[in-house]
């Protein structure tokens, strides 16, 4: 979801030692403990006050957090950067998957992405004051109908994986609608300009 890259990063190149080792500097300054708690990933998203944005950065917490234990550590954090920084459309949207997955099933149902659409709804308008064009047309409800219209391929009430990323590729629309949300990416990359000017 959000997946642009950002302009300097080539999805292609490998980090180098220099990059990790600068990466690893603004971690353990961010995280003196070494790991990196859902509190102090709210605070470096800046989404503590925000209820609607809370909820969301919850979900990419989970997503990222690979091992479970509630935190992210220092490899959990190159992991994350390099996907929403570098990493290829399927790999993007298998995380995506993964973040829209809130039972872990295997497969995502109506409800489940209806939770996740109308929490972006209530994010951009919170952060933005406004939704863009094709969300104002639709409501969540209507946009997740749409997107099961199109992407459900065997009419069995809940996108696989293969369905998920089929659909996102074959259709423009369904693509920008599964890309519709904050995008990390962004987020990281300004995090680090900021942190860079510091």
């Amino acid at each position: 979801m959000g997946q642009r890259l950002s302009e300097d990063c080539d999805p292609d190149k490998e980090i180098d030692v220099a990059e990790l080792q600068e990466w690893y500097k603004k971690f353990v300054v961010e995280c003196p403990s070494g790991t990196l708690f859902m509190h102090e990933f709210k605070g470096f998203f800046g989404v503590t006050e925000n209820k609607e944005a809370a909820d969301y950065i919850e979900n990419m917490f989970r997503a990222f957090d690979k091992n479970g234990d509630n935190t992210i550590d220092f490899l959990e954090y190159v992991a994350a950067l390099n996907l929403v920084l570098r990493g290829k459309l399927e790999h993007k949207l298998k995380w995506t998957f993964k973040m829209y997955d809130k039972d872990g099933s295997g497969c995502i149902d109506k409800t489940e992405l209806l939770e996740i659409v109308e929490s972006i709804y209530r994010l951009k308008k919170a952060c933005h004051g406004e939704l863009d064009e094709d969300c104002n047309l639709l409501t969540p409800d209507q946009v997740v109908d749409r997107i099961f219209e199109l992407v459900d391929e065997n009419g069995d009430g809940e996108l696989s994986l293969d369905e998920f990323i089929d659909g996102a590729r074959r259709d423009k629309w369904v693509m920008k609608m599964l890309q519709m949300d904050v995008n990390p990416g962004d987020w990281m990359s300004d995090r680090r300009r900021s942190s860079d000017l510091e």
